[in-house]
């Protein structure tokens, strides 16, 4: 029996993760209540000093202001470690925390949803050598909630208070609630991360998740993403490439707005504004201001600023009007497929239905056994020899796992080989 059928079969016949039990207890309080907030090089070096004495993991979280401030800085960063206590740390009044980063840096990281704190903490100095993600913990171990507060309450039977989390993080002084919520976030991270390494055992599925941990923490930081203002909401409703200037022009402005401003930037102008301007194309003020968005709470100098980048976009070559359609270098939208090339439609469908076939036995979602692109990519371009080798070459090219590959290769090959 392969290795992969015994995993399918020691997973496929378990009961869901998620039992139903006791309703859980409310969890009011951090146990040592809650810390004050280090905003001075002489407690950080203190709180430094501390977890570099702690031992064990370290629980890491942070706060942003999304929805308030320009960017995704970090407003707030949570630290617990055995031994050393929760802390939290003002990474406005101390904005450099790479003593704190060297400190725990070879200590295994706690977090939950690790990709999107990384960016900000590596911004201000901390970059985990290990890691341990305890929300694609639960992705892999079949929870099909994984919410930290949910995790905390399904796994651990406690419950931790919600009402904080869309915050203005960006405040100060930050109110008491908000500092226990804080505190709380970290206080069972670590026993969360100890029973979701024994699910993920007992499932067969812990290698795994340390591979996809490894990855995450050695990834580079992505490269500034293109065209950018193409991720506009509604932008899809733009038809021509003059009214995909205005968006464009329009996205601009505001986002240097935002950034001067420090805010954020659907607080500067609303993505149903910029679309709405786009389609009417408005020739002057007036016309603008009689537009959805644009109404009386909008000054007469702001007008006049968007109603600059509608005319600039008015009077751009037709050359330098962008494309309807973004250039990409991967295959194409797959609703195109079966037009452009038949066979690579066929060996999507039959490839997409294998793999969708294969997460379900392992119950884990679809992406985290093998995300779309890449399977949109060994499918629209094969390698030449169809074989489970080739294939997990091919995938392995692509930046697939070993364990991913493991699990894939060979029904790939069969749906490439027979779609």
């Amino acid at each position: 029996m392969s290795d992969a059928q015994q995993i399918t079969e020691s997973t496929s016949d378990q009961p869901s993760p998620e039992a139903t039990g006791p309703a859980p207890v409310p969890l009011l309080t951090p146990r040592e209540g809650v810390p004050p907030v280090i905003a001075d090089e002489a407690a950080l070096a203190a709180v430094v000093e501390g977890l570099a004495a702690g031992s064990g993991p370290v629980a890491v979280d942070a706060e942003r202001a999304s929805g308030y401030r320009y960017g995704q800085r970090a407003y707030l960063v949570q630290l617990r470690r055995a031994g050393a206590g929760t802390s939290l740390i003002d990474p406005v009044a101390c904005p450099d925390l790479s003593a704190l980063g060297e400190a725990i840096a070879d200590a295994e990281w706690v977090l939950h949803a690790a990709t999107q704190d990384l960016p900000c903490l590596r911004d201000i100095g901390m970059r985990p050598t290990r890691l341990f993600d305890t929300e694609l913990a639960g992705r892999l171990a079949g929870f099909a909630r994984v919410g930290l507060g949910v995790m905390v309450e399904t796994v651990l039977g406690y419950s931790l208070e919600k009402g904080h989390s869309a915050v203005d993080w960006s405040s100060r002084p930050l109110p008491e609630p908000w500092l226990r919520y804080a505190a709380l976030d970290v206080e069972l991270l670590v026993d969360l991360r100890d029973a979701l390494e024994e699910e993920l055992r007992h499932q067969g599925k812990l290698e795994w998740a340390l591979e996809e941990f490894a990855a995450i923490a050695a990834a580079p930081p992505p490269p500034p993403r293109k065209d950018p203002w193409r991720r506009t909401s509604g932008v899809h409703k733009v038809r021509k490439r003059r009214q995909l200037g205005v968006v464009r022009e329009l996205w601009e402005a505001r986002d240097e707005t935002a950034r001067r401003r420090d805010l954020s930037p659907g607080k500067v102008l609303a993505d149903a504004a910029i679309v709405a301007a786009a389609q009417a194309l408005p020739r002057d003020t007036r016309a603008l201001a009689a537009l959805p968005g644009f109404g009386h709470r909008t000054n007469r100098r702001q007008l006049a600023q968007w109603q600059a980048a509608i005319d600039r976009a008015r009077e751009l070559p037709e050359e330098e009007l962008p494309q309807t359609a973004p250039q990409t270098q991967g295959p194409p939208p797959p609703r195109a497929w079966a037009e452009r090339d038949p066979a690579a439609a066929a060996r999507l469908t039959a490839a997409r239905a294998a793999v969708t076939a294969r997460a379900e036995e392992l119950r884990m979602p679809q992406e985290n056994l093998l995300t779309p692109e890449l399977v949109r990519r060994v499918c629209w371009e094969p390698p030449a020899e169809a074989g489970p080798e080739a294939v997990g070459a091919a995938l392995r090219a692509l930046g697939a796992r070993e364990w991913q590959i493991g699990q894939t290769a060979e029904l790939l090959a069969k749906a490439l080989s027979e779609g």
